[in-house]
């Protein structure tokens, strides 16, 4: 073993350099294709080119295996074919990061979703609209009906409008954009939901539960305003309220904390790092709700 270890070369600086580099591009070409349609798809295809070297090698087929090993040739431009729609809306955004976003712009989109949530709710109009923060929503996007408009309270209102195309199921907003409308949020199975609560207030639990998105939810019944966040639903919001809410959590709350905080508290998984994380939850959300 150790004269095998003494014949492989040990890289040098730029050597250590391109293989941070290639980890990098790994890491981020994995977030990029999880939770898409074209995941599965592309990990089918790995998965029989594989076996299917693997097995003409076994057996000793060795024109499949020439023709298999000619086929791998041609794999990233299959790549590039599945995943499409993907680049080309990744390079579409490509300029609309979180290094030109501007508070400004999501303070207008927080003041669309309050009068939108304020106007529906006087009409008593059921909604359900889930703001993104950390945690990439792509496949309950695709879900839906791809909208990828700036945020305007007309459009939410009109999303919701009873017996239109899209009014039944949920809204995903993304920085100051509409992505989806008639989505299909994941239900909450908590069993100590109240039982006057319908399905869109378990849509929103649900949601909140498995994303760190906030969850605006407006009942159809009472046409009251209620908000999911982290898994806790809090009720009666007026619009000021729901205003100071929105503007702690999507924007005072996500400066308070640096990448490497929020890094550090994720990677914390001792029992004391998990206690602390479930108190500090509870305590966040009774400030926000208050």
């Amino acid at each position: 073993m150790m004269e095998v270890l003494k014949t492989v070369p040990v890289p040098g600086v730029r050597g250590a350099f391109e293989i941070l580099v290639l980890a990098v591009l790994f890491y981020y070409a994995v977030l990029f294709i999880r939770g898409t349609r074209g995941a599965a798809v592309l990990s089918g295809l790995v998965i029989f080119l594989v076996a299917s070297l693997v097995i003409t090698r076994i057996f000793s087929l060795d024109a499949l295996n020439w023709l298999l090993g000619q086929f791998t040739f041609f794999f990233p431009i299959a790549v590039l074919i599945i995943f499409q729609p993907e680049i080309r809306r990744a390079l579409a955004e490509l300029g609309k990061g979180p290094v030109f976003s501007t508070t400004a712009s999501e303070s207008r989109m927080i003041e669309c979703v309050v009068h939108a949530a304020m106007m529906l709710g006087d009409r008593k109009i059921g909604a359900l609209i889930a703001i993104q923060r950390e945690i990439g929503t792509r496949s309950i996007n695709e879900t839906g009906t791809r909208i990828e408009s700036p945020v305007s309270t007309e459009l939410l209102a009109q999303l919701f409008y009873p017996n239109t195309p899209l009014h039944d199921g949920g809204v995903v907003i993304s920085g100051n954009s509409v992505m989806a409308a008639g989505c299909l949020f994941p239900l909450s199975q908590r069993e100590d939901v109240s039982k006057e609560l319908g399905m869109r207030h378990r849509a929103a639990l649900g949601m909140s539960e498995e994303t760190d998105a906030v969850v605006v939810v407006v009942s159809e019944e009472t046409g009251q305003v209620s908000v999911a966040y982290r898994g806790r639903l809090s009720r009666e919001f007026d619009e000021e309220r729901l205003r100071k809410l929105l503007n702690k959590v999507l924007i005072r709350g996500r400066r308070a904390r640096s990448p490497l905080k929020r890094v550090k508290e994720q990677l914390d998984l001792s029992p004391e790092g998990v206690a602390k994380t479930e108190v500090l939850s509870k305590e966040e959300t009774k400030s926000h709700a208050s």
